[in-house]
């Protein structure tokens, strides 16, 4: 697939003209304080070759998402098969990246029930889940409003990360595809 359309969002492949305004995205403090660093231009082109990979190798990936009103890029929204073993793999995992200019506007949310949707109608996946450090409150607030659950029990050290690392331990959220799903506005 190729795209996904919510009321205010179009989830859609890549672009070039992407690239610098993702570059500032991921080179944003506030965006990535949840990660080991910000990314640099070449890491973010990197990032933008491994996403188009897993497109190519999985039919899915994290999508482009442009405001459908103005057709301004503002991040990605999408699943992901995660490159790194854990006790819960395999897996696909959902998650967004947005400029800090559309937070709090339930963009995330919107785009992200789309998402699901996609994932368990189409794809006929039968769980999705999503993790991140247990101080970032609004991904896991996105989460929480998606209909995801966390079970303590669940928790993980994220193997990329050395022991004694500030972002080491990330909680896990989990949906099943159990025919409900979250209504796209």
């Amino acid at each position: 697939m190729n795209s996904i359309e919510t009321s205010r969002l179009l989830l859609r492949r890549w672009r070039p003209e992407d690239r610098e305004p993702f570059y500032r995205i991921n080179s944003d403090l506030r965006v990535m304080e949840h990660f080991p660093g910000t990314l640099s231009r070449s890491e973010t082109d990197q990032l933008l070759v491994g996403i188009e990979a897993h497109f190519a190798r999985h039919g899915f990936g994290p999508f482009a998402a442009e405001l459908r009103e103005t057709g301004q890029f503002i991040g990605f929204i999408g699943i992901s098969i995660p490159a790194f073993d854990a006790p819960f793999m395999p897996a696909v995992e959902i998650g967004w990246r947005l400029d800090p200019a559309f937070w709090n506007r339930g963009l995330a949310t919107e785009g992200a029930r789309a998402v699901l949707r996609y994932a368990f109608d189409v794809l006929e996946l039968k769980e999705v889940v999503s993790f991140t450090v247990p101080a970032n409150f609004a991904s896991r607030r996105v989460m929480e409003k998606l209909g995801m659950t966390r079970d303590p029990a669940d928790d993980f050290d994220h193997p990329r990360l050395p022991a004694g690392h500030r972002l080491r331990r990330h909680v896990l959220y989990r949906l099943s595809n159990i025919g409900a799903h979250p209504p796209i506005p």
